[in-house]
């Protein structure tokens, strides 16, 4: 949800150039480049709760400016490493938490050479 502020600049001088497939929208500045280094402006609307890891990489080197091409003209082959987005996790009931962590119901798991308190002689 962007702020009032990022939603007036964006109809005034916003121009869509695309949507992914999380429901984000990519605009770039119209006119005159007032960016960076004389560079078009270039930013995303997330649709929910802004989540920078929801950004695919085809638009994310488009944002940095890696790329002039949007990702519909990018020929970006998928690795076979890579998986589909998982969203960020934390502060929800889904979180890791590891053994002896707050919030876990486990018993915090014992070191190789677990911990001693120091005493002063």
């Amino acid at each position: 949800m962007a702020t009032i502020g990022t939603r007036l600049f964006t109809w005034r001088k916003g121009e869509l150039v695309g949507e992914d497939q999380f429901g984000n929208r990519y605009y770039k500045e119209k006119g005159k480049p007032t960016g960076p280094v004389g560079r078009e402006r270039r930013w995303v609307l997330y649709k929910g709760r802004p989540e920078a890891s929801k950004v695919p990489p085809a638009w994310h080197i488009w944002l940095h400016y890696t790329t002039d091409k949007l990702p519909d003209q990018q020929d970006l082959e998928q690795a076979p490493w890579q998986e589909e987005h998982i969203p960020n996790l934390t502060g929800t009931d889904f979180a890791y938490r590891p053994g002896g962590a707050i919030g876990n119901q486990k018993e915090r798991q014992k070191g190789s050479g677990d911990y001693e308190a120091w005493t002063p002689k």
